[in-house]
């Protein structure tokens, strides 16, 4: 969603993590569109990883100037291979306020 600068709007790119319930996963992934019609494209039909569940909820999102620094963030996570770590972020960004809480 854009964000207005001054006289200029700004995209902003999202990081974001998935959780679904009845996989007991997580997916990581960044976007340049709205978090939530992106959710919606993970719940519909298609082939992929999201396809196999559809009960992925958003629970975390962190919000980036570039696209190039949206896809940093989402390789640095991925790259933990921990789920404990993923664990650890979400719990300390639902402490700071998020709005989507594991």
């Amino acid at each position: 969603m854009p964000r207005k600068r001054g006289a200029f709007f700004v995209k902003v790119y999202t990081t974001y993590i998935l959780y679904s319930i009845s996989l007991d996963k997580f997916y990581i992934g960044h976007t340049g569109e709205d978090v939530e019609e992106r959710l919606r494209k993970h719940l519909s039909n298609h082939d992929g990883f999201t396809s196999k569940a559809k009960d992925w909820a958003i629970v975390l999102t962190e919000g980036y100037e570039t696209k190039e620094q949206a896809y940093e963030r989402e390789r640095v996570i991925k790259g933990w291979k921990s789920k404990k770590m993923i664990q650890k972020l979400i719990a300390q960004s639902s402490s700071a306020g998020s709005e989507h809480p594991l």
